[in-house]
């Protein structure tokens, strides 16, 4: 950890330790990463007190999957929040846009002479707060938060733990990418009381029947290109409405890391119908790189954002239109050397 990031940790823990009116956003689409450092950051303010509501822009609904981590009923519907509150936090949320329908809280807390918190690990981080503590070089906004929450002296209980563990775990896609330090926190989170294969099963392992036939459907019409992405190869999948109207979100989601298990393409990418537009539809765009080409730029080119290797996008058009314009920029992107996946 470096000098500077120990003194926003610091700096973020006694902000933290003494509020008493506290909103924590995630993203839109909110994954275990954002979700459960919400919550299990919630979950401590409001042992120690505080008013504490978690929220994100949408969906209406959280992920089925991770509503069990919400032990203490702090999920608020966006139209439920109230007007202001003394300390935001947004977390694992690069760039105000990507909280939706309350990204305007952002601005509105600012000029109330509030507190903005910005916790994040994404390398296009736009330091929209008044408080940050951003590093790119942590695998998960939940090993921040974790490091926050033991700055403030705070002894980490079960419900909060188990949060942190499902962002960490998720993130590091099962700690193929985590860093000695992180192995250790994760090991602290044990001992505090979770049960790593409940977490496992119940956020990434767990799936209806009608998750089968669908990733069949998608994965028949799966494509390699092994020229493209700069000749590290590009495997690509289309998950279109009809075919995801049958299982939840979570489902669909959970196709991207099937795919990216393609020995033979350094990039995996899978587009997710969203919606009908005027010209095609609105596809969010999922990309996962093998260690050589940076996929964050790719995404951040059409407005999107996230990792060098985990990164993500909306767009519009045909589905052709899409892959065109995504083959174009990959043959654009920088390469990372040697890194594994």
């Amino acid at each position: 950890m470096t000098a500077t990031l120990a003194q926003d940790i610091e700096a973020a823990a006694a902000l933290l330790a003494g509020a008493t009116d506290v909103t924590l956003l995630g993203h839109v689409r909110p994954d275990a990463d954002a979700l459960g450092s919400a919550l299990a950051l919630g979950h401590v303010l409001r042992r120690r007190g505080a008013r504490v509501r978690v929220s994100f822009g949408e969906p209406d609904e959280a992920p089925e999957t991770l509503t069990w981590l919400d032990v203490d009923g702090l999920l608020t519907k966006p139209g439920d929040l109230p007007a202001s509150e003394q300390l935001l936090v947004a977390l694992d949320t690069p760039v105000p846009a990507r909280l939706g329908r309350l990204a305007g809280r952002v601005d509105a807390v600012r000029a109330a002479g509030g507190a903005v918190l910005v916790v994040d690990h994404h390398a296009t981080n736009a330091f929209y707060g008044t408080h940050h503590v951003v590093d790119e070089a942590t695998e998960a906004t939940a090993v921040l938060v974790t490091q926050i929450i033991e700055a403030m002296g705070v002894e980490l209980d079960e419900p909060a733990a188990r949060c942190l563990y499902a962002g960490i775990v998720t993130d590091t896609s099962g700690f193929r990418r985590a860093r000695p330090e992180t192995h250790r926190i994760a090991a602290r989170l044990l001992e505090a009381g979770v049960d790593p294969t409940e977490v496992a099963r119940r956020i990434v392992d767990d799936h209806p029947f009608a998750w089968l036939p669908m990733l069949s459907a998608v994965l028949s019409e799966a494509e390699l290109e092994p020229e493209a992405a700069q000749g590290f190869g590009f495997v690509h999948a289309v998950v279109r409405s009809a075919v995801a109207a049958s299982v939840r979100p979570e489902e669909v989601e959970s196709v991207i890391d099937v795919v990216r298990a393609t020995r033979e393409a350094g990039v995996a990418g899978v587009l997710k119908e969203f919606a009908p537009a005027s010209r095609g539809s609105v596809w969010t765009v999922s990309l996962r790189s093998a260690g050589r080409v940076d996929v964050s730029s790719v995404a951040s080119e059409f407005g999107g954002g996230g990792h060098r290797m985990a990164a993500g996008c909306t767009m519009e058009g045909t589905s052709d239109d899409v892959l065109a314009r995504l083959r174009d920029a990959l043959g654009r992107a920088p390469l990372l050397g040697n890194r594994s996946a």
